[in-house]
Order: C-alpha cells, then sequence, then structure tokens
C-alpha cells in the first residue's frame, strides 16, 4: 500500500482524534476538563522541536503519530527523538503501515542527527511490544506516569 506522510493541518485534527481514541485503552481513559483537542493542536503546530503527522493512502488518512525532539545533556548531548500516538485506522491493521511510519521516524530522526529514538507503550498493549521488538527495539527501561487533575 503505497504511503505518503506529511505535516498534519488543523482541518486534521477531527481525523487524528478519531485514530486516538480507535482502541479500547484509549476509549477507557477519562477526558480531563478544560483540556482542547485545538489549543493543543495549535501548541503542537507553534513548537519547532514537535512533528505532529499524518500517513495518508489514496487521500485517506491511516494513521498518525507525533514525533518531540528532546536536546539533552546525556548521550554526549545527543538530541532524541521521542515518538508518541502512534496508531493506525483498526480498517488498516496488519497491513504493515505501522512498520512503515516507524522506519519513517526513524529516517526523520536520523535527519535531524537524533542519537536515539524512544517511545512509551501502555503495558497493556502486549502486540505492540511485540511489534516494537520486532523492529528492533529494545524494552530497556520501565517508565512511570503521575496523572495531574
Amino acid at each position: 500500500m503505497p504511503l505518503s506522510f506529511r505535516t498534519a493541518t488543523r482541518d486534521d485534527v477531527p481525523a487524528i482524534v478519531s485514530l486516538l481514541v480507535d482502541d479500547p485503552i484509549s476509549a477507557s481513559r477519562d477526558a480531563r476538563p478544560g483540556l482542547d483537542y485545538e489549543a493543543a493542536f495549535e501548541a503542537i503546530d507553534a513548537d519547532p522541536r514537535n512533528e505532529l503527522i499524518v500517513v495518508e493512502s489514496d487521500g485517506e488518512i491511516v494513521g498518525t503519530m507525533q514525533m518531540t525532539f528532546i536536546p539533552g545533556l546525556s548521550r554526549r548531548g545527543g538530541e532524541r527523538a521521542q515518538v508518541e500516538g502512534v496508531r493506525v485506522s483498526s480498517k488498516h491493521r496488519n497491513q504493515g503501515i505501522g512498520g512503515q511510519m516507524m522506519k519513517w521516524a526513524e529516517r526523520r530522526a536520523r535527519e535531524r542527527g537524533c542519537a536515539l529514538v524512544q517511545l512509551t507503550s501502555d503495558k497493556a498493549r502486549v502486540d505492540a511490544h511485540r511489534f516494537y521488538l520486532s523492529l528492533g527495539y529494545e524494552a530497556s527501561h520501565e517508565g512511570f506516569k503521575l496523572l495531574l487533575s
């Protein structure tokens, strides 16, 4: 399936949101009052260290991901690429799109001179863990989160 990758526009926000909630884990998360997808998009779009990407096939958005480029002193000052919100539309899963998306993300990180690509995945996403391991990613750390209300 031929794919094209591009930076998301404001008009893409509804399609991105539907991809983000198109699974039981995301759908079960409580929406916090005061959160605004449009404001979040504006903040991402205005930040040169953030890229919200949509993946299209035949004019249809079939995937999305956000990349954040994080400068740091560790890794000898090497920037790292954080990949978040990786989603493929449920009707297009298991067709190799996710693998192409991650390869694209790796190329983009190399273009920026990043030292590594990192991501987190909910512990309940066992299939996603298997997928990332198959691409050569290593489950090297334990992640911690604190929800702020």
